[in-house]
């Protein structure tokens, strides 16, 4: 068995490698939701329906989400630098091959290599956390999830430069950025507190069997749920919301790519407050707040779909508010509850919510061809926020019955 946790780094120490990592994650986000814009000129030159779009379109998300178990273990065992610069290359490699690709297949395979980008979240959260103690911790990885605003970057920046040089420049340029990213993450940051004092004794390794013991946990797969909705939906309508934009307010790309980076951005900033009240109030407090406005939220957006734009896009803001706020609030649990597996447990439930951004644009390009419906979208985040609501509120009452407090 490896040693307890150390000490965590100095102020110094901890500030530089919040900055780097946040950094670091938000240029991985931008790379992560390019299809969300590229995809759109993809569509239109290899003719493509609604549900071949949709997994175009999510199938980075797929890898990224698949991955983030894999690489959050190889961090707890040999450390976030090395893992995050080396997850940056391989994404920047794969998303410069994507410019040479011709045909649908291509596409998807090099879409898979893109989705690494994703997985670098699982390497953040366990190598950020590292750093800050207990009392500080939802704070820091709640600016760290601030990162999620590379999608409104994305929206903002790759549709000028898409249909100024088009889809093929606007992935190398995206490429480029990675790699020059990765090279200054690696010649800037320092092994963690964990990394150090595991070399500088030498203890051997924890067996992989040690390190997935707590997956076991139904509190896990909990928590996962949450992420599957405050996550998962988040980047399903990052990616999602410029074609809603298109197809039911007739904006063209420009103005989708806008007003979806209107939604994404406070999703994302308003991660970080999301971690100081988790810190503050406590993580289950506002993981109420998220599920019972996000309720209110998409009940509304279901059963009004003419909305003005105004209208829609206030409902989306207080979504996409209440969404960072949970999204922050569910990592808080994990420090807290396994320290020593946050690579684990972070990655399990960092690839849940991953998954909810592969499958929701799919189901949501599926729903609406077969119910030629835009508001169905919606209607899905209704019935999952509601399970996850119910579940929480269960389990919760189940922990403090007088029996088990008893027991």
């Amino acid at each position: 068995m490896s040693a307890p946790v150390p000490a965590p780094g100095t102020p110094a120490a901890s500030r530089r490698a919040l900055t780097l990592s946040t950094l670091s994650f938000t240029v991985c986000f931008a790379v992560w939701t390019i299809f969300s814009i590229i995809g759109i000129q993809i569509r239109q030159q290899l003719d493509l329906t609604e549900t071949q779009f949709g997994l175009l379109v999510g199938m980075p998300i797929l890898t990224g989400s698949l991955v983030r178990i894999v690489l959050g273990v190889a961090t707890d065992r040999i450390g976030g630098r090395a893992v995050y610069t080396l997850t940056m290359l391989a994404a920047a490699a794969a998303t410069f091959l994507l410019s040479w690709a011709t045909t649908y297949p291509q596409m998807l395979l090099a879409a898979l290599g893109v989705g690494m980008a994703g997985g670098s979240f699982a390497v953040g959260v366990a190598y950020v956390s590292r750093f800050f103690d207990g009392a500080r911790q939802g704070t820091a990885l709640g600016i760290f999830g601030v990162g999620n605003v590379g999608a409104a970057v994305t929206k903002f920046a790759a549709p000028f430069v898409m249909l100024a040089f088009g889809w093929q420049v606007t992935a190398q340029i995206w490429a480029g950025v990675l790699a020059l990213t990765a090279i200054g993450f690696w010649l800037l940051s320092k092994d963690d507190p964990v990394t150090v004092a595991r070399r500088g004794s030498k203890a051997p390794l924890r067996s992989l069997r040690a390190e997935f013991a707590p997956l076991a946990n139904i509190r896990v797969w909990r928590f996962a749920a949450y992420y599957f909705f405050s996550f998962g939906a988040f980047v399903a309508l990052a990616l999602w919301l410029p074609h809603y934009l298109i197809g039911v307010y007739g904006f063209d790309v420009r103005t989708a790519g806008m007003v979806g980076a209107a939604y994404s951005i406070p999703a994302s900033v308003f991660r970080a407050y999301g971690g100081v009240l988790s810190d503050r109030i406590g993580a289950r407090t506002v993981m109420y707040a998220t599920f019972l406005v996000s309720l209110a939220a998409t009940a509304i957006l279901s059963l009004l779909p003419g909305l003005p734009v105004a209208g829609f896009l206030i409902a989306i803001f207080v979504l996409g508010f209440f969404m960072s706020l949970g999204k922050a609030a569910v990592y808080k649990h994990i420090p807290t509850y396994y320290p020593a597996n946050v690579g684990a447990v972070g990655g399990l439930v960092g690839m849940i919510g991953g998954l909810g951004g592969f499958f929701l644009p799919l189901l949501f390009g599926w729903l609406h061809e077969l119910t030629g419906l835009w508001s169905s979208c919606f209607m899905v985040l209704f019935a999952l926020v509601a399970v996850c609501a119910l579940w929480m509120h269960l389990s919760i009452r189940r922990l403090n019955s007088p029996a088990l407090q008893a027991a």
